[in-house]
Formats: structure tokens, sequence, C-alpha cells
């Protein structure tokens, strides 16, 4: 059992560990990166509870397995749930903390949180399963669920550029794309591979779209890392005798 945990947790382990030595400027408190952490781990409560109660209802509204029925419950019920969950905890832990400093910031608190559930759903899948189980989720789950936190913290750090700038409308749109696109991938992700039961051209098209997504979240960290930027507004330094330019 103990060398199935350690096989559940590992990757998770691993990506964390690599979004955080992507982020070069100022490393963020462990506290805060354990929280978010331990917090995300915990939205699958609320997630399953969300899922279950929609789940039940969309069955009586759908026949299950039907094209509408699948749309519906990956990126309706299954997605929207997850990616909520998740969101409102990023929210609520880091947008006024003093250490979103930086745009990167933004990128390893949204993966934090998204790889604790990740995490936590991956132990019962793979305590549960066998050593196959957790290699597959190994390449394919956890990963998605750090590509869906990448992109969320992409736009989260737009959003929290905006407000330093006082974009209000920037901001808002921000902190929506930041949540949808997740929605979208996620909903997408979850539809080919159901899809892929009963058509085998839903499981080309799931591997192409891992392929694409991997490399452009990859890219995305790349290029965030490089160019990342204070968030705090620079100020002008005060003269004390007054302005310069009247000497």
């Amino acid at each position: 059992m103990s060398f199935m945990l350690f096989l559940a947790l590992l990757p998770a382990a691993v990506l964390m560990i690599y979004i955080y030595r992507k982020d070069k400027v100022e490393k963020e408190p462990f506290l805060l990166l354990a929280g978010l952490f331990l917090l995300g781990a915990a939205t699958i409560v609320p997630a399953c509870i969300a899922e279950l109660v929609f789940g039940g209802i969309l069955k009586v509204l759908f026949f299950e397995g039907t094209v509408p029925y699948m749309v519906i419950e990956n990126f309706l019920i299954v997605a929207l749930s997850e990616e909520v969950c998740k969101y409102f905890i990023l929210r609520r832990l880091t947008w006024r903390s003093p250490h979103f400093n930086y745009t990167f910031d933004a990128v390893v608190y949204a993966v934090a949180v998204s790889l604790g559930f990740a995490a936590f759903e991956n132990v019962l899948y793979v305590l549960d399963g066998t050593v196959r189980t957790a290699i597959m989720r190994a390449i394919l789950s956890v990963p998605g669920h750090a590509i869906d936190g990448v992109f969320m913290g992409f736009y989260y750090g737009i959003a929290k550029k905006c407000s330093a700038a006082g974009n209000a409308a920037g901001a808002k749109m921000n902190l929506q794309k930041a949540l949808a696109v997740p929605v979208l991938l996620h909903g997408f992700y979850d539809f080919c591979l159901d899809m892929s039961s009963d058509a085998g051209i839903f499981l080309l098209v799931f591997f192409a779209f891992e392929i694409i997504i991997t490399i452009l979240a990859m890219r995305k960290v790349n290029r965030l890392s490089v160019a990342d930027e204070s968030l705090v507004p620079e100020t002008p330094p005060d003269f004390p005798y007054g302005d310069m330019g009247d000497m």
C-alpha cells in the first residue's frame, strides 16, 4: 500500500517542483503553497457532491450515453464543478496576498491548487487500482490538471496586472477567462475519453489534443517564467528639493 501511495503522489510532487523551480525571481512562501495544495485537495469533497447532485438531475432529463448527456456531464457538471472549486480557493487565498507581486506567481498558485486536487484524486484511484493505473494517470490525468492550472494562472496573472494598473474591465474579463478556459479544456479532455469507447476517432482526437495542449502549456510556462514582471506599480522617486527640472 505504501508503494502505491508513493506512486499516486509522485506525479504531483514532480510537477509541483518543476513549476516551483520555474519561479526565478522570487520564491513563494512554503506555507502559502502548502495551504493552496491542501485546500486544493479538499475541494474534491464539494466537487464530488456537486457532481452527484447535478449528475442525478441530468439522468432524469436526458438519456444516459447520448451526445447531449455526455456534453452536459463533462463540460457543465464535472469540469465546471471541479474548476469552480479550484478557482474559489485560488481567489480566496491569493488575490489580496502581499506575496502575489509578480505575474508568474499566479501560475505557481493555480498549479498548486490543481495539483492538490489531482494528488487526492489520484490516491483514490491508484490505491484501488494497479501499477498500470498509476502509470496511465501519471502520464495523463495528473498533468491534465496541472495544464488546466497553467491556463488558469495565465489569465489570473493578467487579471491581477490589469487590477494593479486600475483596469477594472480588463481584470474582470481575464478573471472570467481564468475559469472559462480551464473548464473548456477539462471538459473536452473528459468528453473525448468518454466518447472514445463508442467511437475510436475520439481516442485519436484525445491524443492529438493532449500532445498539442501539453506543448502549448510548457511553452507558456517557459515564456512566463522568463518574462516574469512585478505587479507593484512603479512610483517616481521623491526629490527633497522639488522638481529637478527647474534647476
